[in-house]
């Protein structure tokens, strides 16, 4: 029965690219997969392509690093890197890829997910653009949209393969997309074969946080996970029927056992008896795991359905600004410190007439990670951080509150250090959900290749 072995290369903007490098090298994989993006990351671009038109796209050491290698084991690379501007990522890696001396290899760009030009044609056709959480009317933010992106699913990234791309850049798409295309095109799958596509959506899912199945972030007994500096990604080998098994390339660090796999199985999941993706609703409920050797999970009968006729949108608008600022206390007392510090803070708010759109206060070592499921009063911890946060309408406003914290060094109670605000006021983007009709999508995705010469 033929199969496929496809590598994980990446979980986020910013992962670690030397165990890609290890699943290029040993993985004896012919696909790299690689998911760069989140909704966060969306925004963080968006202020990158603010500043300069040509970013917008996910810049690290990944290219640099993999590029070479893989042209060299003839393995194909999928990512969706591109971000809000594919076509200039597309751009960097044909730069970069001659510069290598990379001579023939062609780069597949994918466009198309970009709905910010043609919202209010959308929304005057009829299309109900309200958000998917709170119901609110798009006109609520209308006039402060930076961005607005649809979920593509895989069927434009095999479409590039068979044009013989090596390298396939896109921007929107989901997670499990780019684990999911080389699948398809490798072991004939059709659009319609909902149970061998939500198999490969499993898989995609299984892989797209690079180390979460291989023993990373694990929530379990963590601290027996073997090498765990030299943790390796994981690797799917995959037949035509879609059956699976999960593993990772051998002489790399961590595990793959059940409970690595069913923890990633279920991060993120809303209802496992319905994952939504834009080529398939999974059922995450159906299927089978067992281990099958060392670092060794099998994965069968897995079941879907039908896709959605409807595909989601992230639109990032802009939603105020932030003002931040920190000061540490030391025992003794700590934590009576840094409450008689937001006590004085908010009272020279008061006198000096600062009101806020929001305003938040943590005790960093106490209650910042754990918020009102904290325990205890915290006056037994040798430190507390006090951070304090608003979000204002106006970049003046929130550039007051962060110099209000520094004078308490020496105006405030004993043992603060570390007192100071951000240097600047930042631009906070706001995400708004809504459900566009799928055809309004891909009538307007593009395939373009280039060819190193």
């Amino acid at each position: 029965m033929k199969s496929v072995r496809i590598g994980a290369g990446q979980g986020f903007w910013g992962d670690s690219p030397f165990p890609a490098l290890q699943v290029a090298q040993s993985g004896d994989v012919k696909y790299l997969c690689c998911d760069a993006l989140a909704e966060l990351t969306l925004a963080i671009l968006q202020k990158a392509r603010q500043k300069d038109p040509d970013k917008g796209y996910v810049e690290d050491l990944f290219f640099t690093m993999l590029l070479q290698p893989c042209y060299q084991k003839s393995i194909k690379i999928l990512t969706n890197a591109g971000g809000i501007n594919p076509s200039g990522a597309g751009r960097a890696v044909y730069g970069l890829a001659q510069k290598m001396g990379l001579k023939g290899l062609k780069i597949a760009v994918i466009t198309g997910d970009d709905l910010l030009p043609r919202l209010g044609e959308l929304k005057k056709a009829g299309v109900d653009l309200s958000d998917m959480e709170c119901g609110g009317d798009i006109s609520s933010i209308e006039d402060r949209i930076l961005f607005a992106n649809a979920y593509l699913g895989a069927q434009p990234m095999v479409e590039a393969l068979k044009a013989g791309a090596d390298v396939v850049i896109t921007g929107r798409t989901s997670d499990p997309a780019q684990f999911l295309a080389p699948m398809v095109y490798e072991l004939g799958w059709g659009w319609e074969d909902w149970d061998r596509l939500s198999a490969g959506i499993l898989l995609g899912h299984l892989m797209e946080c690079s180390a979460q199945s291989t023993g990373g972030n694990f929530g379990g007994d963590w601290w027996n996970i073997p090498d765990m500096e030299r943790i390796g990604y994981p690797v799917a080998e995959v037949w035509e029927n879609g059956d699976a098994v999960l593993t990772k390339p051998e002489g790399t660090g961590g595990w793959v056992k059940l409970n690595t796999v069913k923890e990633q199985m279920l991060y993120e999941v809303h209802d496992p008896a319905g994952y939504i993706t834009p080529d398939v609703v999974a059922d995450f409920t159906s299927p089978t795991l067992e281990e099958d050797g060392p670092n060794r999970v099998r994965i069968t009968g897995m079941k879907g359905r039908q896709r959605p006729e409807r595909l989601k949108v992230s639109i990032g608008y802009s939603d105020g600004w932030l003002g931040e600022a920190l000061i540490r206390y030391s025992w003794p007392q700590a934590m009576k410190k840094a409450r008689k510090a937001e006590e004085i803070i908010r009272k020279q708010f008061a006198s000096l007439g600062l009101t806020f759109d929001e305003m938040i206060t943590e005790y960093i070592g106490y209650n910042s990670l754990s918020g009102p499921l904290a325990w205890g009063d915290g006056d037994d911890l040798n430190e507390v951080g006090l951070r304090i946060a608003v979000r204002t309408r106006n970049k003046a406003d929130a550039a007051r509150m962060p110099r209000l914290l520094p004078p308490l060094a020496l105006n405030g109670p004993p043992t603060a250090s570390g007192a100071g605000g951000m240097p600047r006021p930042r631009e906070l983007i706001g995400l708004w959900s809504a459900l566009v009709p799928r055809e309004e999508v891909e009538k307007q995705v593009r395939l373009d290749i280039l060819e190193v010469e």
